[in-house]
């Protein structure tokens, strides 16, 4: 099939943002493993979008509750341009969210959450399971045994300056697991979400 140029998307009664198909982890439960998208919506994109091209998609953004950087790549990995549409969204008054692996830190070696402020509502990272090395073994992330530990501190970084914080994992990684991933968001003084897994659409 041919790549698709449609960056912007509905979703859920929110408005999703596909600025990547670049990822720093190849996991296991990953939808793109599966599917070539969500929701009836063909997600690998032709080529990386500029923000005004993300911009120009974004109409009748009052018909939407939330305004939603996640798509089939880590959303951050395009940082700056992710940046600019979370200005623009928040100028029109939406309420924004990043789903991420948790990994800006490392990507740019250095502190990106101060980026965030004002800009983004809520950071929800993907913690997947309750140490490194399960998490490596199925995350399999370029950062190898680092990913994990980096993802906890870009959480409690992310508290500083974004009104919500989240931890999430998916319902089949089993209840010891969970719990323990339980006490690691206790933690880092953020929730823990336990989501359902997604079904890739075949």
């Amino acid at each position: 099939m041919e790549r698709s140029d449609v960056y912007a998307y509905p979703y859920e009664g929110n408005l999703y943002i596909n600025l990547t198909n670049r990822c720093t982890n190849n996991c296991e439960f990953c939808v793109r493993r599966g599917a070539d998208g969500v929701g009836g919506h063909y997600l690998w994109i032709k080529k990386e979008p500029t923000a005004q091209e993300v911009i120009a998609q974004m109409d009748h953004l009052d018909r939407y509750r939330e305004v939603v950087f996640c798509g089939f790549g880590e959303p951050m990995m395009r940082l700056p341009e992710l940046l600019e549409v979370a200005a623009y969204a928040k100028e029109r008054g939406k309420y924004t969210r990043i789903n991420t692996n948790g990994q800006a830190n490392l990507i740019y070696g250095r502190d990106v959450t101060p980026d965030l402020t004002g800009l983004i509502d809520c950071v929800s990272i993907s913690l997947n399971m309750g140490d490194a090395q399960s998490y490596e073994d199925l995350c399999h992330s370029r950062f190898g045994l680092e990913a994990f530990p980096g993802l906890l501190s870009f959480a409690k970084a992310a508290k500083e300056h974004v009104p919500e914080v989240i931890l999430s994992v998916v319902d089949t990684i089993g209840e010891a697991e969970i719990e323990k991933c339980r006490k690691l968001a206790e933690a880092c003084g953020v929730p823990l979400r336990v989501r359902a897994f997604i079904e890739p659409e075949r």
